[in-house]
Order: C-alpha cells, then structure tokens, then sequence
C-alpha cells in the first residue's frame, strides 16, 4: 500500500489509484470541491495534504501538527546562524 506524503504533489490518475476511486468519481470529487485542486495548465495537481484531510481528518490533523513543530524548531535553531 502506497503512503500518501502530506508535502507531495500528486496529479489526478496519481490521487485516484492511492484512493482507490474511478476517474468519475474523482472528476465528481474536484467539481464539488470535497477535494481542493491547483490547475497547471490544463491538469490539476492535488497535495497530499488534501488526500489526507478527505481520507481521514484526525491524521491530517496529527501530521499538521508535528511538520509545523517541526518547522518552529528549525527556525528557533537557525534564527542565530
């Protein structure tokens, strides 16, 4: 089974094999908005993090979490380089 990585970008064939879903369903899923999509040209790119946050809020939520600790460590380190 593939992880879906909060910071990947993914495009539209690349998000419906790792959901499991049709191509109706994930062109329902972006026209409805239940999935928030960036268009590059003419195909869209979807972040992990939207997979994610569909899937299942809480571990959207918990990775969330720990990359902005994450973050706020590595500034407060190198904030004196």
């Amino acid at each position: 089974m593939a992880e879906i990585k909060p910071n990947e970008v993914y495009t539209t064939q690349e998000a419906q094999e790792l959901l499991k879903v049709s191509s109706s369903t994930m062109k329902r899923l972006l026209k409805h908005g239940l999935i928030k999509a960036n268009k590059i040209g003419k195909q869209y790119r979807i972040f992990g993090h939207e997979l994610l946050k569909m899937l299942s809020p809480e571990v959207d939520e918990k990775a969330t979490n720990f990359y902005q600790k994450v973050r706020r460590k590595t500034i407060e380190v190198t904030k004196n380089w």
